[in-house]
């Protein structure tokens, strides 16, 4: 049903929900994982129209997915990785069209209205902006059966 699942990294401890959730959900369908995280700092976000050397963040970012990838495929799992640079949902939905994802999973933190307002919401724009159905994963929740 899902060959291919984009999950949507933060580079925080909200993965550490996310990331279970997903390898399990992906054992059990057969399906690929596409892990994306976008670095949106400065440097990122300037990085090719400056024509700028990588910042730490983004060698920072690099690693980590490569180091999350690594441990998915150790325990018998098919995983890509994508850095993408700039505005996150633009570059979620960007990466989940060109690889042909057919699930997107992100996690929701529980801003209330007015931290969505200030903060942003990716998955509100996400959303509104693909017919790919999308998997939200509350940080912290249990892995069910784990």
């Amino acid at each position: 049903m899902y060959k291919k699942i984009l999950v949507a990294l933060e580079n925080s401890r909200a993965d550490d929900t996310l990331v279970p959730h997903n390898a399990e959900f992906a054992r059990r369908m057969s399906s690929e994982l596409l892990l994306v995280h976008v670095a949106d700092g400065w440097a990122a976000r300037n990085f090719e129209s400056l024509k700028l050397a990588e910042s730490s963040e983004i060698k920072e970012d690099r690693a980590y997915l490569e180091g999350v990838a690594a441990k998915l495929r150790a325990g018998g799992l098919t995983v890509a990785t994508e850095l993408a640079l700039g505005n996150p949902p633009t570059e979620i939905l960007k990466a989940a069209s060109a690889q042909s994802c057919d699930l997107i999973a992100m996690t929701a933190h529980g801003h209330k209205l007015i931290g969505d307002f200030f903060l942003g919401s990716t998955i509100d724009k996400v959303r509104h902006n693909t017919a790919i159905p999308i998997l939200v994963v509350r940080a912290g929740s249990a892995v069910a059966g784990a």
